[in-house]
């Protein structure tokens, strides 16, 4: 009898995506990465467009290296990626390009044309989705804007998870938490939003059935277990949309808390038995995207690390070695709270030079210009960590509970002088871990699924008792709190 079952879980994040070896044993989930590489997006003459084929071929190279670490046996397989990005087939199953990049710029003006034809109340009330114009609606209805023909010629959609599922299986379904974040779904009715979609002239024949998250889709193709050297293991569709998986790793204690997926993308929220669609939710623009076990996750997607990542790639493009452990370090030595800027600005969505975005955005608010680097790293983190503030502030409000504790899992665990920011700027306790929450939360639905595990409660606990936690607790809170009201006032919350 074997020691313990194994998994592979496929990770793909909007800058990079790996293979987690994952397996319980002495009752511990033991991760391990078989295979990392990077995402990034390519600038072809009609935009800017994710290269699906490099990262299908990673994802099988993934796989039969964690197979191998495993000793050549797999009890499952299950795939996540970011949200909103999709890909169009033909009537054969074929793909019809590579899919485009969220960032790129077809969106543009995208949300007023969509209000002209249903109001944007209506549009909330349909589906619960925070309006950005990344969203699979917006860049579904450029393309029928410009008449683009590949938009003729298709007969499926699938978003990007579905698609590699597809691929491994020959099975097409929409797992039902990465349909959530295309602001296509209903989810009071458990449907896509056809009316809502008829409305703006977008077929709703290319959407296929949605699934539950913990569904066996089937077994992996055999051509590639022959390839492999493995027998046929069971695909399965765990929470698909990468902060769904995340948050069931989250290890939350009891009620007053919220998470916090920290990466190139923030996405703070609480867990909610149903989805919370009302005026105010509207009026702060939060989102209710489909979670695990039948809950919803209210959250708000705030721009993340992206900026300083911006920064340093920018700065390193022109041949030096800035490291992110040099950029805490001038963060914390500069002044502070000499300049705020709003992070969620349409400015600071696309690739680019951000320093000098915040320059512009520092004259039209009337700040000081900055004109070191250290400067605008602290400006960077300051805002964002405000930002964290005003988010939990409002999760509060909606929900009528208290938010005691932040829990914060993924890549910004291991950013401790932020995390020490965060407690002193919202007042509230932080605790980390796990930074693997993705990997963990996919592995933990694929033994829900194979009966390894009983319940989410279950692997959560698996979780508490895996991995190390660090808590922070507010330190000196005044600073904050009397910059606070500037900040507001700056990015125009007075």
């Amino acid at each position: 009898m074997r020691e313990a079952r194994n998994y592979v879980a496929l990770d793909l994040g909007a800058g990079s995506g790996r293979a987690m070896w994952g397996s319980v044993r002495n009752g511990q989930l033991e991760l391990t990465e078989a295979h990392r590489f990077s995402n990034d997006p390519v600038a072809l003459p009609d935009g800017l467009h994710w290269d699906v084929l490099r990262l299908w071929d990673n994802l099988k190279v993934g796989v039969q290296r964690a197979a191998e670490m495993a000793g050549g046996t797999l009890d499952g397989l299950a795939v996540d990626t970011w949200g909103v990005d999709y890909a169009l087939l033909d009537a054969k199953g074929q793909l019809l390009g590579n899919p485009y990049n969220y960032r790129d710029a077809r969106t543009d003006g995208m949300l007023e044309t969509a209000f002209e034809r249903v109001p944007q109340a209506d549009i909330f009330a349909a589906t619960g989705i925070q309006f950005m114009p990344i969203n699979t609606l917006y860049q579904l209805l450029s393309q029928v804007r410009s008449a683009d023909p590949r938009l003729t010629l298709a007969r499926h959609l699938l978003m990007m998870p579905d698609l590699f599922n597809y691929w491994f299986t020959g099975v097409m379904k929409a797992e039902r938490t990465i349909a959530s974040t295309s602001q296509c779904y209903d989810p009071r009715r458990g449907t896509w939003a056809h009316e809502l979609m008829k409305a703006l002239d977008i077929p709703v024949g290319l959407f296929p059935d949605i699934v539950a998250p913990g569904t066996v889709l089937g077994p992996l193709q055999p051509k590639w277990a022959a390839m492999w050297g493995v027998e046929a293991m069971p695909v399965i569709a765990v929470g698909s949309h990468d902060t769904a998986s995340a948050v069931a790793a989250v290890p939350f204690g009891g009620q007053g808390e919220a998470f916090l997926s920290s990466g190139t993308w923030s996405l703070m929220g609480v867990e909610t038995p149903r989805p919370v669609i009302s005026d105010e939710s509207l009026q702060y623009n939060f989102t209710n995207e489909a979670g695990v076990e039948g809950t919803t996750r209210l959250l708000k997607n705030i721009t993340g690390l992206w900026i300083t990542q911006e920064m340093r790639r920018i700065w390193n493009s022109g041949g030096e070695a800035v490291t992110y452990d040099q950029m805490a370090d001038w963060a914390q030595q500069a002044e502070p709270f000499t300049l705020f800027i709003d992070g969620d600005d349409a400015r600071f969505m696309p690739p680019g030079d951000m320093c000098e975005r915040m320059v512009d955005y520092a004259r039209q608010t009337g700040q000081p210009v900055p004109t070191e680097r250290p400067t605008f790293i602290r400006a960077a983190f300051e805002s964002l960590v405000f930002k964290y503030r005003v988010v939990l502030d409002r999760l509060e409000a909606l929900t009528g509970e208290k938010i005691h504790t932040l829990h914060i899992v993924g890549g910004g665990t291991r950013n401790t002088f932020l995390n020490r920011w965060i407690a002193s700027a919202t007042g509230r306790t932080v605790k980390t871990g796990p930074s693997e929450a993705t990997a963990a939360g996919n592995v933990l639905l694929q033994m829900m699924a194979t009966g390894e595990l009983a319940s989410l409660a279950a692997g959560r606990e698996l979780i508490r008792d895996s991995f190390p936690s660090e808590t922070f607790r507010p330190e000196d809170p005044a600073p904050w709190d009397a910059a606070y009201p500037r900040y507001l006032q700056t990015i125009g919350l007075d």
